[in-house]
């Protein structure tokens, strides 16, 4: 059954593709090492419990048998008219960056014409004063502490971040 899918399914997209569909397929990939630190990550925190499934347990005990059905994958459906992109998403955030990027490179678009546009003018205050909120409310109150540390160090400089450096190929 499996193997008359992944025959099938070139010519479904095919098709789709010929209809005038822009198909974009992406398979995320997360190291071995960093699925082991999330799933551990989920076990050890109360608050993300609820975030770790049976499947997820299921999964990862099958880590193998799961990567040997991802190459069947790609070798049956990995197309000219539809291949596949591989982002690697171990650091979460930069890959979905690398992704949205990636995508909006691959829909055609016209851009809008510019208009001409003026900040009107801002209204008089009329007695109105900021109340002096507690600093909780504020974020980059927050982040002044380890936590607020901790974020800055994990942020790279302009010069490691390029267009799509995770995204790295079709599959073939």
């Amino acid at each position: 059954m499996v193997t008359r899918f992944l025959e099938t399914t070139p010519g479904v997209e095919q098709a789709m593709v010929d209809s005038g569909i822009i198909l974009i397929k992406y398979w995320l990939k997360v190291s071995a090492d960093e699925q082991t630190r999330r799933l551990e990550g989920r076990i050890d925190d109360p608050r993300k419990i609820c975030k770790l499934s049976d499947m997820d347990l299921l999964s990862y005990g099958g880590w193998f048998a799961y990567s040997r059905a991802r190459d069947d994958m790609f070798a049956a459906t990995d197309t000219a008219w539809a291949p596949w992109f591989v982002a690697h998403t171990d650091d979460k955030k930069r890959g979905r960056l690398n992704i949205i990027g990636h995508l909006l490179g691959q829909v055609p678009y016209e851009p809008l014409p510019k208009t001409d546009v003026t900040l009107p003018k801002r209204q008089k205050p009329r007695g109105y004063k900021d109340p002096n909120l507690p600093a909780e409310t504020h974020p980059e109150t927050l982040l002044t502490g380890p936590a607020g540390q901790a974020a800055q160090s994990q942020r790279r400089s302009p010069a490691d971040r390029t267009q799509c450096d995770l995204i790295t190929h079709e599959y073939r």
